[in-house]
């Protein structure tokens, strides 16, 4: 059977290179007995995988099963998939075939297989390799001729490093790997998908079929899909029962579409580790005490290349809000330091929180180096800046809690909290 009978005769939508070759090889691979793996994000259609590879074996009259191996608790699996004698636990009133002795013969679809917990690995690697497994609560080694097709939305290498899946367990499900893609990766398909859907809903609940504007077709492509093809049915179901227009434009069509975050700045190369415990608000603040250490260290830099210019004071640098570092045009930074000369009598910024523009301070260089920066805590920064903003405003509390954006009793309550009266 070729691609394209394929397509029509398991409803699959789509020509976008990527899922071709998915397909592809689920129907190469079909014939044999070979364990296959479908990795895909959720959404995208991993159990029609499983069915076109049944279908198209010579398991196709035998029995095929779906198991979400993470809706089944962790208590209850290995009974549900293997069996349990009468008696193996509480509540074990009869005896029970699992779901590996039901299916002898035919296809089992183990999907969301990254979250068997480990005992049962074990116990599906022993399938795997002989055909052999033991009942819950017996000790007769039982047979069974079953082909495995699992399916899962995670990193199944990277939770075997972790210690949460087995290594030897992966490789024998892997044999051969059949990636699906998201729908975000498949945009020529999209709107076809569409059109098939609304079609299909049309015919169901007697409606008109939904038509888009050209924006709403815009809008349609530029949408991410998080939820992929099962996101992308579900909506245009709700068009399709709730507009009474069949002409859909960009505005109705987006009150559907549920927000998808926004690009936020990310950590990079922290780790989870980096924000572990700590709120959004105290993750935003690591960030900017450690944007002020970075500032700190190009200070340390810039009195390092002023320190040996003798035209220019290096005690006493007058420092303003209104003035702007200037950096020598030349690119080398070993030069003497009569090159800086020209740059000397512009004054340079040494303190970015300077709070008056029109009282300049003057910072000793070699105060300046001995500056703390490596108390990193909330309360420590926030109390400085508490004390920053009481100096400024010479101890005058109602501006003071202006400067620093909060409301007077809470300076009062911080006052009393830091001991500053």
């Amino acid at each position: 059977m070729d691609l394209q009978q394929v397509k029509q005769r398991f409803g699959i939508v789509g020509s976008s290179p990527m899922l071709n070759n998915a397909l592809e090889t689920a129907i190469k691979v079909a014939p044999t007995d070979m364990n296959v793996l479908i990795n895909g994000e959720s959404g995208v259609g991993k159990e029609s995988f499983s069915k076109i590879i049944h279908q198209l074996s010579g398991r196709k009259h035998a029995p095929f099963i779906a198991v979400n191996c993470g809706a089944i608790p962790e208590g209850t699996i290995d009974s549900e998939l293997f069996g349990h004698e009468k008696g193996a636990f509480t509540g074990a009133t009869d005896k029970r075939k699992g779901y590996f002795e039901t299916v002898n013969g035919g296809t089992i679809f183990l999907d969301e297989v990254g979250e068997l917990p480990l005992g049962t690995q074990a116990r599906l690697l022993r399938i795997l390799e002989n055909g052999e497994f033991i009942k819950v609560g017996s000790s007769v080694v039982q047979k069974t001729d079953v082909r495995v097709v699992a399916a899962t939305n995670r990193d199944l290498l990277e939770r075997a490093t972790n210690g949460k899946f087995r290594e030897d367990l992966y490789y024998r499900l892997a044999t051969v790997p059949i990636r699906v893609p998201k729908l975000s990766e498949r945009k020529e398909d999209i709107y076809l998908l569409f059109r098939k859907f609304s079609a299909d809903f049309s015919e169901t609940h007697r409606s008109p079929m939904m038509e888009l504007t050209p924006d709403a077709q815009q809008l349609l492509m530029a949408y991410p899909w998080p939820g992929n093809v099962r996101q992308l049915k579900n909506i245009t179901e709700q068009i399709c029962v709730l507009e009474s227009d069949n002409l859909i434009h960009a505005d109705t069509f987006r009150k559907y579409l549920p927000p998808v975050p926004s690009g936020l700045p990310v950590l990079l190369g922290k780790g989870d580790a980096y924000s572990d415990g700590m709120s959004e608000r105290d993750i935003f603040y690591k960030v900017l005490i450690e944007l002020r250490r970075d500032v700190n260290d190009l200070k340390k830099v810039v009195f390092g290349l002023l320190d040996g210019n003798a035209e220019m004071p290096s005690n006493s640098i007058p420092v303003t809000n209104s003035t702007a570092m200037k950096m020598p045009q030349d690119n080398n930074l070993l030069s003497s330091g009569a090159e800086y000369k020209h740059q000397a009598e512009t004054p340079v910024i040494l303190n970015p929180t300077a709070m008056d523009e029109d009282e300049p301070e003057f910072v000793d260089a070699e105060t300046f180096h001995h500056i703390p920066i490596d108390d990193l805590s909330l309360e420590a920064q926030e109390l400085e800046m508490i004390k920053k903003a009481l100096t400024k405003n010479k101890g005058r509390r109602k501006k003071a809690a202006q400067d620093l954006g909060i409301s007077e009793r809470t300076l009062y309550r911080k006052i009393k909290q830091y001991e500053l009266d």
